[in-house]
């Protein structure tokens, strides 16, 4: 594990992580636009818009249409279009990423496993219990307010100090710049996950970096380093 040492607290970002939500995501910000009388977006074009939050998704679908001067009255109706048709239906078109449910049952044996991501909490929560890995989680942490989205520290501080935890006793497994930058500035190690939307936009020759090939190898890995920070 490349510079990975025992921990006792794994935090995980949520879209593209844990869930593929990406076709979710685009049929709710779709469906928002199509109200609005606005132009939808294919799903190629959504997925590179995630990981910063809903409301900054939906700046990137008004900015690609030339509209970035709407009125905080249209992006506010877009916003609420947007969570209705996410609770409506939280993983209709998305599944949980191969592997990841039973990964998180083992590694839950061992450690409390958080979820901190840019989506705000309740729709989080509700993705989550769709996708039937609530159980497996002891808190879920998400953006409420712009001040907390990753990159910022914020967010991970809070899960450390809802553990009693020291950041640096903490993973964030992420799939993007956003989660890698957050880990950094919390002063959490790091893990990116290869099977996400935005790996690919993160500095591959990063030694601090653990990459994780599939969620077996992340299991594996853990249990591995539990295993051996035990004797």
């Amino acid at each position: 594990m490349n510079a990975v040492t025992a921990f006792d607290a794994i935090a995980f970002d949520l879209d593209g992580t844990l869930v593929d939500s990406a076709p979710d995501i685009a049929n709710a910000l779709n469906t928002a636009l199509r109200e609005a009388g606005l132009r939808s977006f294919d799903l190629h074009t959504v997925r590179a818009w995630i990981g910063d939050g809903p409301d900054v998704l939906i700046g990137h679908a008004l900015s690609a249409q030339g509209h970035e001067d709407v009125s905080p009255e249209l992006r506010s109706r877009l916003r609420a279009a947007f969570d209705a048709v996410t609770l409506a239906a939280p993983l209709g078109h998305g599944v949980v990423f191969e592997g990841i449910e039973a990964v998180l049952i083992q590694l839950a044996r061992v450690m409390p496993l958080v979820v901190v991501t840019n989506k705000p909490t309740p729709l989080a929560a509700a993705v989550l219990a769709a996708a039937r890995l609530l159980p497996h989680v002891c808190s879920v942490h998400g953006a409420d307010t712009p001040e907390q989205r990753k990159p910022s520290p914020l967010l991970l501080q809070a899960a450390a100090r809802r553990l009693d935890l020291p950041t640096s006793r903490m993973l964030m497994v992420g799939d993007g710049p956003a989660d890698i930058g957050a880990a950094r500035a919390a002063g959490c190690a790091a893990a990116l996950v290869d099977w996400g939307y935005a790996h690919a936009a993160v500095d591959s020759s990063d030694a601090r970096l653990w990459r994780v090939r599939s969620p077996e190898h992340l299991l594996g890995g853990m249990l591995l380093d539990t295993a051996a920070a035990r004797h």
